[in-house]
């Protein structure tokens, strides 16, 4: 079986005031590293609009009726200080959450090895009644979620490697055993959130990196930490929030990753995934704020998963 990858158009419609690092130009890089020849064996679907049930798996109806609130018919409108909605937002974010949500549907009902859904506006920071840190809704939760009911799974894991803590998605799921965040993320970094300490129901595994943390602490984080958590929880489905703004390049972060950090680490997400899961594995993009290295790690990543199998 092949590598699945989920796109859209209207990802570069999301328009961001001149400046704003999570910009249209940041999809249209993925795209085109993803469009070499040797990318030609991916399957290609286009992301389907969710049905707003998605949205409730994992966001309040308040915070679903403030997003249509805000959503302009024209110009743009800012949330917070890095949010923003222009007239496409709204239609992108649930785009956004119906191609998470057909990914793991096609991975779940054999129709893909894996999946790599190249999307944007990123989602780990959106909490169940409040968008932020660029987010609306949570794809990597509402995926987990959607894996849980629609698919009758019990366990289901979220690997988040992006340089920033997933705050969203440790809030969604902070009391639930049946699904396991383990997150890597430079610390102290936004949103704050993120310390060793914080654990949940005992589902949450935080392995924060401090600033100028090379590949080697990356690998160890996984290796003592987040692998040891998803070997005894035996996830049914493996989530990554593939988030690449970790990379040495990138102007948010202050880590010093490579491209090759990324592949490495794919290699062991993937390893886990057969080890529990049948290779049944579902990455979402989330950050990467220069456009050289997004594109080099996205590739990077890309290719280890067309390996599996």
């Amino acid at each position: 079986m092949a590598t699945l990858l989920i796109h859209h158009p209207v990802f570069a419609e999301h328009l961001v005031p001149f400046g704003h690092p999570e910009r249209p130009e940041r999809i249209q890089a993925v795209e085109a590293a993803l469009a070499d020849p040797r990318f030609a064996p991916l399957l290609r679907e286009e992301a389907r609009m969710a049905d707003v049930a998605m949205i409730r798996l994992c966001h309040t109806e308040a915070h679903l009726d403030a997003m249509r609130h805000y959503s302009p018919s024209e110009s743009m409108v800012r949330i917070d200080a890095d949010t923003i909605m222009s007239p496409k937002t709204l239609e992108a974010a649930l785009i956004a959450v119906g191609g998470a949500c057909q990914a793991v549907d096609a991975v779940l009902d054999g129709d893909a090895r894996n999946a790599f859904c190249a999307m944007r506006p990123p989602g780990h920071h959106a909490e169940p009644e409040r968008a932020m840190g660029f987010c609306y809704f949570n794809q990597a939760a509402i995926a987990a979620r959607h894996a849980q009911r629609a698919h009758g799974l019990s366990r289901v894991a979220i690997v988040d490697w992006d340089v920033h803590h997933g705050n969203g998605t440790q809030a969604i799921f902070w009391d639930d055993p049946s699904v396991l965040y383990a997150s890597t993320h430079q610390m102290p970094l936004y949103p704050g959130t993120g310390a060793a300490s914080e654990t949940g129901c005992g589902n949450i595994v935080n392995a924060p990196l401090p600033p100028g943390a090379d590949g080697a602490a990356f690998r160890d984080a996984l290796e003592r930490r987040i692998l040891p958590a998803l070997d005894a929880f035996r996830p049914q489905l493996l989530i990554l929030s593939a988030g690449f703004d970790a990379h040495h390049r990138d102007p948010l972060g202050e880590l010093d990753l490579d491209e090759e950090d990324f592949a490495e680490a794919t290699d062991l997400m993937m390893a886990c995934a057969d080890r529990h899961a049948g290779g049944r594995l579902v990455s979402i993009l989330e950050g990467g704020y220069d456009l050289k290295a997004l594109a080099a790690s996205t590739a990077a990543h890309v290719e280890r998963l067309m390996r599996a199998g």
